[in-house]
């Protein structure tokens, strides 16, 4: 007869280990790893419960270098980990991303306690390398020179059920100076127009009504197959998928941006109404030396084809203040630019050194303490300009696609949160009929602050959709799950730019 301890040392054995990713960066980082989620899930791991800080038995670190100090970061995180991993056998550490393609074997020499190490062009690998790490009780650096396989040929565990990546190129073309992405991702490499459909349609099928095409250089697609107007086609391509409401981009470059994609944008339905396209300076001085192949007037002429085809586009972009050699007269000319462009929202950086850039090294490096007045005359301006835009959207009457986790008072307000059609973040009050995130619901804005609106009326139609059925299966699956089995609850929301930030991000479009 089995004693009750023997029962729970047995249940001990069998159960499934648990994994935990940690993700810095940009948006590629963010579908990197849900592709790493989806590998090690089929590979039979479970995913730690939100919060579990460490106490998976395989910790991942999704690792970014565009910052200056990314590596300090990621060794201090580590160091943490030590204790806990000697206190755990059997536990297991990798890093891969950006930082493990450029460091190499300089990440085990400095946290000899970490297994693995992989890069930017073989994530698909990581399953097999724990592995091999576990059976010869030695850490496995392996580092591929190019692609293995495309990320989205990969199994996914996608953090959303009604929105999702969907990659169509990696890599850049691009040698702008203060970027290090080129180095660590490769030249541009284009997916073939039918795959990437074929992964929509799959997508659609699920429950899937919102998709982010997704490239380092997203409206450069086709230069790797010969086709300058292979992005337009791909935009008008989507607007034929059935059951596909909403498409979006990201990040398009300025040098890239023709009439032919602009026409698409406004010709094509299921397009919104949408661009972030970073702009970096205003300034044709500083530009040049950034090595961006535009200059002030040509950005701005864009956003004015785009707003005469598109009157109601939300146009949001990034910039960076204190670019080496950076005059009080070149930050007039971006102070300017913001202004002539009416962006609704900026994503401003502090220039820092990112290791391995041509701009690190360069004269001219501008004091901190410049940088920083600089910074916050920039953010007041576009705060004033991003709360102005958005008074013009009071008496609007919008369709939201309903999000979960956005509104973080939602519960203390009895509202609910949502994305316009032009992305902007809207809180709703919550109607007395049940709305999941993925439904659509129509109400009228009746306030704006500079970085969200409410709709404080009643809503005046809900719609209930394949994407909120998608959400509640999900969730029922999920609460159905046995305990023990740690797979914790999705964060569903639409993928959405990256918060405004005090240091420099990839902003490398």
């Amino acid at each position: 007869m089995t004693s009750s301890s023997d029962r729970s040392l047995a249940v001990d054995v069998q159960a499934p280990k648990s994994y935990e990713i940690r993700t810095y960066g940009c948006q590629m980082n963010v579908h990197d790893s849900e592709r790493l989620s989806g590998l090690l899930e089929e590979a039979g791991y479970v995913r730690a419960p939100e919060g579990s800080d460490g106490d998976a038995d395989v910790v991942v670190f999704n690792t970014c270098a565009v910052r200056e100090n990314a590596d300090n970061r990621l060794y201090g995180n580590l160091g943490r980990l030590a204790p806990r991993k000697v206190s755990r056998p059997g536990m297991q550490i990798a890093v891969g991303g950006c930082l493990a393609q450029k460091d190499r074997d300089t990440i085990v020499k400095r946290a000899p306690w970490v297994d693995v190490v992989f890069g930017t062009h073989n994530i698909g690998k990581l399953p097999v390398l724990l592995e091999r790490a576990r059976v010869q009780e030695e850490a496995q650096v392996e580092i591929a020179e190019s692609l293995e396989a495309f990320p989205s040929t990969l199994p996914t565990r996608r953090e959303s059920a009604y929105a999702a990546w969907v990659s169509i190129s990696v890599g850049c073309n691009n040698t702008c100076t203060f970027c290090i992405v080129p180095a660590l991702r490769g030249k541009e490499k284009d997916r073939r127009t039918g795959d990437i459909l074929a992964e929509i349609e799959a997508l659609v099928d699920e429950g899937v009504s919102e998709i982010t095409l997704l490239g380092q250089n997203v409206n450069a697609y086709g230069s790797d197959i010969g086709d300058r107007e292979a992005f337009s086609k791909l935009l008008r391509a989507c607007g034929k998928i059935d059951g596909l409401e909403r498409v979006r981009f990201t990040s398009p470059h300025p040098r890239d941006f023709t009439d032919d994609v602009i026409a698409a944008m406004a010709e094509t339905p299921n397009v919104m109404p949408q661009l972030h396209m970073p702009m970096q300076s205003g300034s044709d001085t500083v530009l040049k030396a950034m090595r961006r192949s535009y200059r002030q007037e040509r950005y701005l002429g864009i956003i004015e084809k785009v707003r005469a085809s598109i009157p109601h586009a939300a146009i949001t972009t990034d910039i960076i203040v204190g670019f080496p050699g950076e005059t009080e007269e070149d930050f007039e000319q971006t102070l300017h630019a913001t202004r002539e462009a009416r962006f609704a929202q900026a994503f401003t950086f502090q220039y820092s050194k990112r290791p391995g850039t041509p701009a690190a090294t360069m004269e001219g490096q501008i004091p901190k303490e410049v940088v920083q007045e600089r910074y916050m005359r920039l953010v007041a301006l576009q705060e004033e300009i991003s709360w102005d835009e958005n008074k013009k959207q009071v008496g609007r009457t919008l369709e939201l696609m309903v999000a979960e986790g956005e509104g973080r008072k939602d519960g203390a307000t009895h509202r609910l949160s949502g994305r316009a059609p032009d992305n902007r973040l809207v809180h709703f009050t919550k109607p007395d009929q049940e709305v999941r995130p993925g439904d659509v619901v129509t109400v009228e804005i009746t306030y704006a602050a500079p970085h969200h609106l409410l709709a404080e009326g009643p809503t005046l139609d809900v719609r209930r959709t394949r994407a909120g059925d998608a959400w509640e299966k999900r969730n029922t699956e999920a609460a159905a799950k046995p305990v023990g089995v740690m797979l914790g609850l999705p964060k569903i929301g639409a993928p959405e730019p990256l918060p405004v930030a005090t240091g420099s991000g990839c902003g490398c479009d």
